[in-house]
């Protein structure tokens, strides 16, 4: 039986294989770590992010495209097409990755930056590999976890003739495996999982300085801008009205001016990191135009969830470009980075798991440039959306493990301006946090708390709370949630309890005034000293 798969795994791949590389797209997956959805340009930001927003510009972007709202499980179904627990979780032992699928349909694969589950990524398909394994590293020292094709790489003072940074780090290796790919001639598959915008909140002191002063104004009004401009751009209907300030969030007048220089100092050292990000990803896409192969290059940009709200600063209040520094914000400022939505990183609600998606595919998509769809997707449609354009077969068994029937749907006929046969059921889950959409409705409960209805045609921010209008509507879906919990996601235990009769209140740590004594403003040049450009 053995011999069977082997031999019909390589009449597969050389069936694929038969289609002239030419023909068949390269594809660049981009997965930002803990970026909101309003953290981008193009989706309602201040910060200077124009090569993504050039992306979008040209190509295609989503406003209802979901991930699993925290780190680890949205890239367990981003490399498998299956919800988190049924591909296995971290070890994937139910499921195949895109690079596993891709390779055997002859392509060259590679990916730099954070893994973050079981193995390493050469364990998993890919040819090429450099980055941490850690869910999250110091960007200037980097940690213990480094890796270069299977093996131990230790981080440098200096790369590439400037101090070591990883974002610029994760370029500087997905250049150097553009290249390789380009002179093998063959299709390739890069995944790019940049670890910024994750805390430690740390930046070159050239780029947090170009957002000196941006975030005085504060929260509020960030949210109320940003919002303003998602509206007066297209992006979102305004009949979504913004979500309020919750309890656990202070208004930012009533704080007292040295705490307000605090919180002003660690939004600009976050917008620095998305900035340099941004331009991380202007060198891909720069050398793919040099190379000739941007056309047929299929680009997507994503994040793994929404803004992070954990306060997990741990007293080191030193300048964020010192690698001893370590610096985090809390539920104030994502509460902006998810504008207009509720909620956070963890959380089932619409903030958690409401992604950017960006597409750019010259030679592929057919819709307007520039346009908008609001039709919803998932990161488990990448693998079935890979397939599809790619005429690799899924597997159902790769090795000693046998593979789960693939759960995403292609993404194509959306990129080809047509309306897509949407899925029956959304399912999500993370921790005590659970959700289902079918078609306009979502069931969805923090912490076990009971379930909430709503209707995300006329409410996406998930205000008007309808389930005691529609009881049967709850139970019914309730019912799908824990069939597919149960049966589909493998749940156990804990997991499959009730929820609870009343909404679980929910509590954000803050850090305190000392925070902002011990930090000291971050403006201010050491004295007879220029910048520090790491």
């Amino acid at each position: 039986m053995r011999h069977i798969l082997i031999i019909a795994t390589v009449l597969a791949a050389a069936c694929a294989s038969s289609t002239p590389a030419a023909q068949r797209p390269n594809i660049v997956v981009i997965m930002a770590d803990d970026l909101g959805f309003a953290d981008l340009g193009c989706y309602g930001s201040e910060i200077a992010t124009p090569r993504l927003d050039g992306l979008a510009g040209r190509g295609l972007r989503f406003t209802q495209f979901y991930n699993t709202a925290k780190c680890h499980s949205s890239r367990v179904s981003l490399l498998t097409g299956l919800y988190c627990d049924q591909a296995g979780g971290a070890k994937l032992s139910r499921g195949s990755t895109i690079a596993e699928v891709l390779g055997q349909a002859g392509y060259f694969t590679a990916m730099v930056g954070k893994w973050h589950l079981s193995g390493q990524p050469t364990d998993f398909g890919f040819d090429r590999y450099w980055g941490h394994l850690s869910g999250a590293t110091n960007f200037f020292t980097g940690d213990a976890t480094f890796r270069l094709n299977g093996q131990p790489w230790q981080v440098p003072k200096t790369l590439g003739g400037r101090p070591f940074y990883t974002t610029h780090a994760v370029g500087d290796f997905a250049l150097r495996f553009l290249d390789e790919a380009t002179d093998r001639k063959k299709p390739f598959l890069l995944y790019v999982a940049f670890n910024a915008p994750h805390y430690p909140l740390q930046a070159p002191e050239v780029d947090v300085r170009k957002y000196d002063g941006r975030y005085d104004i504060g929260w509020d009004r960030l949210r109320l801008q940003r919002h303003e401009k998602q509206v007066a751009t297209g992006l979102l209907p305004a009949k979504w009205k913004l979500s309020p300030r919750p309890s656990h969030i202070p208004a930012w007048s009533r704080l007292e001016p040295k705490e307000q220089r605090w919180e002003a100092d660690r939004m600009e050292v976050y917008a620095a990191m998305v900035d340099v990000l941004d331009r991380t990803v202007g060198r891909v896409v720069d050398r793919l135009e040099k190379q000739g192969i941007l056309d047929n290059t299929l680009i997507l940009f994503c994040a793994d969830n929404g803004a992070c709200p954990f306060e997990r600063t741990r007293g080191r209040y030193k300048k964020p470009w010192d690698p001893r520094s370590y610096w985090t914000y809390d539920a104030s400022w994502a509460h902006a980075g998810n504008t207009p939505f509720r909620l956070y990183k963890q959380n089932q609600h619409e903030g958690g798991i409401s992604s950017p998606l960006i597409v750019h595919w010259p030679k592929g998509l057919k819709t307007k440039p520039g346009s908008i769809t609001r039709q919803p997707g998932h990161l488990v449609d990448l693998m079935a959306t890979f397939l599809d354009v790619t005429k690799a077969k899924y597997p159902a068994q790769v090795g000693d493990r046998t593979i789960d029937p693939l759960m995403g749907r292609s993404l194509l006929p959306i990129f080809a301006g047509e309306t897509r046969a949407p899925h029956e059921s959304l399912y999500f889950h993370f921790g005590t946090d659970r959700a289902l959409r079918q078609g306009p409705w979502k069931l969805v409960s923090a912490k076990r708390g009971r379930w909430e209805l709503y209707n995300l045609d006329q409410d996406r921010t998930e205000l008007n709370d309808l389930a005691t209008k529609h009881p049967e509507r709850v139970a019914a879906m309730a019912g799908e949630w824990f069939r597919l919990a149960k049966d589909v996601d493998r749940l156990k235990g804990r997991q499959l309890a009730p929820v609870r009769k009343k909404i679980t209140p929910l509590n954000f740590r803050r850090s305190t005034t000392s925070g902002a004594a011990g930090a000291g403003k971050n403006r201010k040049k050491p004295a007879g000293k220029g910048p520090d450009t790491r």
